[in-house]
């Protein structure tokens, strides 16, 4: 930034001859490929401009009015020094401002401006985004607030002089201090990179710098039950109603691939005959609010028939997602599943073992699963198609030999 040049022109404006005759001369300033034009209150008549030479001719007043102008340039210059030495980001406005004798334009700090976005954002709760989501925001700038005081003791840092060791700093923090996991951290950062666009779409802020910063790269281990288990899960029959009630609620998971909000909400009209007379679960996702539509396939279908005398309009029991998880607990211990249950593996066992291990498409996979991208079904579930791969190409080694 302190590498660019102010550029001071004078022009002579023709278009606005007064009764006199004469013409105001006009100032323009260039820096950072923005330009400003004011006037100088100089005013003469056409033939006395010296356009080349950048000074008043002829004129009886011209030595006055060359100072004048040179007085103008001097001050613009002095000016244009002084924030280049003083302050790591300026614009042109703040030149032009500090010559006039005006007050420097106000300092934002980046605290200050997280809670001007979150302000923002409240007024979209229930509009465009959830409660839950605003609660992430106010989580992640709790973090970025612990940051400043354990970096650098204050309650806040300015916005102008943020540079990339900031957030690689921040990085660091979150890593070694909180120790969050790796998709939680990029979470926190992407965050914050949204009200540093904030700032910069507000004018708070000239240019992103953390444009050339790249997340760190996760590859979660995909944690879900194999055919075996899931068959195995299938045909036990526990004589604890509520674990039956629960192994039921998460195999239907396993073949519809819904959140677990979306299971507790399904109502019985919520299934319906499709375009191709079968049945279909039709529901709103609850992340994203998009329509969700999957064939009720027959072991989701046999579920969903053992509970039709249930005297509510939900398709399965009602039960609380704490409870759900801590009985799952108890089934795996029964059935010997090494595993750590919980309802999002019977949304993973949908798309690994269900779907993917069955050949059904990636592009449809990623569908199902409601990812707006199939390079993230990719990138979650490419090691099962590595798997997939391996075992074709053993079978295909089989035939040959």
């Amino acid at each position: 930034m302190k590498s660019n040049k102010l550029s001071i022109l004078f022009l002579f404006q023709k278009s606005k001859i007064n009764r006199k005759g004469e013409g105001p001369i006009r100032c323009r300033l260039t820096y950072n490929k923005k330009r400003k034009v004011f006037s100088t209150g100089i005013f003469i008549k056409p033939d006395d401009w010296n356009k080349t030479n950048q000074e008043v001719d002829n004129s009886q007043n011209a030595d006055y009015f060359n100072k004048e102008l040179n007085l103008i340039k001097t001050k613009l210059y002095e000016s244009f020094l002084f924030l280049q030495v003083n302050q790591a980001e300026f614009t042109l406005e703040d030149i032009y401002r500090r010559y006039k004798g005006e007050s420097p334009k106000k300092e934002f700090g980046v605290v200050e401006v997280y809670n001007l976005y979150l302000a923002r954002v409240s007024k979209l709760i229930a509009i465009e985004i959830k409660q839950a989501t605003y609660d992430k925001y106010v989580e992640s700038l709790n973090h970025l607030k612990r940051f400043i005081k354990w970096k650098f003791n204050k309650n806040d840092f300015e916005l102008r002089v943020l540079k990339a060791s900031f957030l690689e700093e921040y990085e660091y923090y979150l890593k070694t201090e909180p120790k969050l996991a790796i998709s939680t951290l990029n979470k926190a950062i992407q965050r914050f990179r949204r009200v540093i666009k904030y700032a910069i779409s507000e004018e708070y802020l000239l240019r992103d710098p953390f444009v050339l910063y790249k997340p760190k790269k996760h590859k979660k281990k995909i944690i879900f039950l194999t055919d075996e288990e899931l068959k195995s899960l299938e045909k036990y029959i526990f004589k604890i109603k509520r674990l039956e009630r629960v192994k039921d609620m998460f195999v239907f998971c396993c073949y519809t691939g819904l959140a677990f909000k979306e299971m507790a909400n399904l109502k019985k009209t919520d299934i319906n005959k499709g375009f191709d007379g079968k049945l279909w679960v039709n529901v709103d996702r609850s992340k994203s609010g998009k329509e969700y539509r999957v064939p009720l396939l027959p072991n989701a279908k046999k579920i969903s028939e053992k509970y039709k005398n249930h005297p509510s309009k939900y398709v399965l029991p009602d039960i609380t997602n704490q409870n759900f998880n801590a009985y799952l607990k108890e089934i795996a211990s029964v059935l010997g599943i090494e595993k750590r249950l919980t309802h999002h593996i019977a949304r993973k066992t949908f798309a690994t073992t269900v779907l993917l291990a069955n050949d059904v498409p990636m592009e449809i996979v990623s569908k199902l699963l409601g990812h707006s991208k199939i390079q993230t079904t990719q990138d979650h579930y490419g090691q099962i198609l590595e798997r997939k791969i391996g075992s074709e190409m053993a079978r295909l080694k089989d035939i040959l030999d």
